[in-house]
């Protein structure tokens, strides 16, 4: 495993991200948040993977306890990071659930609170003193943001006064935004961004295509729409390519992709054991630069279907899902 040592801190190039635990809308069954997600996580440790992000809004806490309970006597293996979800982000707020948190967590400190996305209607300035201020009694270790512009970014630091170590964005193959001012901000002032959603929730993974379409919530995401799958295509054979190159997966490839950036680490989730040790082998795969130069020539050459195209065909579909039951629930009744 790679580490990145930066702020302060060392960070594992590839952490767990615990969105999933707890949370029954991923569709993985009533034992996954009591038996197989506590395994993810030790099996993480094991493979020397210390970042383990979850965040108070997760499965509204429940996140935070599978996360406490599996840690148990481990605790000093981790890098404990969670999110403050800013609903009226003011003090004594922010302190309550600061609190809160870490007790869910079982910690006494937590290692790195964020605020979880910037808020239309409160200001940075009534969020980030309470932050400073927990920080100096010790009950959090860093500070960070999710979700933030670089503006926002910027200003938080400077109402903190002092470094907001990290900056949680969705960053992958198929969303790069972040290149163009937060990363080389990051990487020229130390400070980490954390890259969710680096598989884009599995569409960079290679298990999907026009005939093999996922359930559940990945089924309403225009990324899954089968005319994207076909656009997609392309940047999938790179993957593969590489893959194999490499004796790795499509999905390794992917979040080695990622690493490339000396400040990036990523978190990505896991549904099962297996999963959790393939992702934590990406942090040993070294992509050449010729293998990273032509993923994004695939990444740059990939054009999904306009968003509100998308839309309108997701909702045309629910449409007709939903005519579909009540003609069946009508045709039950007149029988």
């Amino acid at each position: 495993m790679r580490y990145r040592e930066l702020g302060g801190v060392r960070l594992s190039a590839v952490g767990l991200g615990t969105w999933q635990f707890g949370s029954r809308e991923w569709g993985y069954g009533a034992s996954y948040a009591t038996v197989t997600a506590p395994e993810i996580l030790g099996r993480s440790l094991d493979l020397g993977v210390n970042l383990i992000d979850t965040a108070e809004i997760y499965a509204f806490g429940r996140s935070e306890r599978i996360v406490g309970e599996a840690l148990g006597d481990r605790r000093g293996e981790a890098f404990v990071a969670t999110k403050l979800f800013p609903i009226l982000p003011i003090d004594p707020v922010v302190t309550r659930r600061a609190r809160l948190s870490a007790g869910r967590l079982r910690v006494e400190w937590i290692d790195l609170y964020q605020v979880h996305w910037p808020n239309p209607v409160v200001p940075l300035s009534a969020t980030m003193p309470p932050l400073g201020r927990l920080q100096r009694e010790g009950l959090i270790r860093h500070v960070g943001v999710s979700n933030f512009s670089l503006g926002q970014w910027q200003r938080a630091e400077e109402l903190l006064a002092g470094p907001v170590l990290s900056n949680q964005v969705r960053y992958n193959l198929l969303q790069r935004r972040i290149e163009r001012d937060v990363l080389p901000w990051a990487e020229e002032h130390g400070r980490v961004v954390i890259a969710y959603s680096p598989l884009q929730q599995g569409l960079l993974s290679g298990r999907y295509d026009p005939d093999h379409l996922p359930s559940g919530m990945r089924a309403n995401s225009p990324e899954f729409l089968p005319e994207n799958l076909r656009r997609l295509e392309p940047l999938l054979g790179v993957l593969r390519r590489v893959a194999e190159a490499h004796g790795a997966t499509p999905a390794q490839v992917a979040l080695a992709w990622c690493l490339h950036r000396p400040n990036v680490v990523v978190i990505p989730g896991a549904s099962s054991v297996e999963q959790a040790e393939s992702n934590a082998a990406a942090g040993d795969l070294e992509l050449s630069d010729d293998e990273q130069a032509e993923l994004t020539a695939a990444s740059d050459a990939y054009e999904p279907v306009p968003r509100t195209e998308a839309v309108q065909t997701i909702a045309r579909r629910a449409a007709e899902r939903l005519g579909g039951r009540v003609k069946g629930i009508a045709a039950g009744l007149r029988a």
